[in-house]
């Protein structure tokens, strides 16, 4: 497999790794999570590093709200809370 870079380069998994690779980890989402716990579990470096840019890859380039509607996390901050939370951290959305 091809070493994975970070920053990664793209958002597309297919111009990160080999085809084989990329197609490997077209799953559903409930079942890639169960191979990145299974690969942790088991301690397949290779393996967890794959799944983890499968997920990485979903979320690059995704706002908060996007990614909270993809892996399902009700947001549970009131707006003062989430503009206090953005204001303090401006520094992450910069780059």
């Amino acid at each position: 497999m091809t070493q994975i870079t970070t920053p990664l380069k793209s958002s597309k998994i297919e111009e990160i790794v080999q085809k084989w690779y990329a197609d490997f980890v077209k799953v559903e989402q409930v079942l890639l999570f169960e191979l990145v716990i299974a690969a942790n579990f088991m301690d397949i470096k290779p393996l967890l590093d794959l799944t983890c840019l499968a997920v990485s890859v979903m979320i690059k380039g995704k706002s908060a709200d996007d990614i909270r509607k993809i892996f399902n996390i009700s947001n549970d901050f009131t707006p003062e809370e989430e503009a206090q939370v953005r204001e303090e951290n401006k520094w992450c959305e910069q780059a």
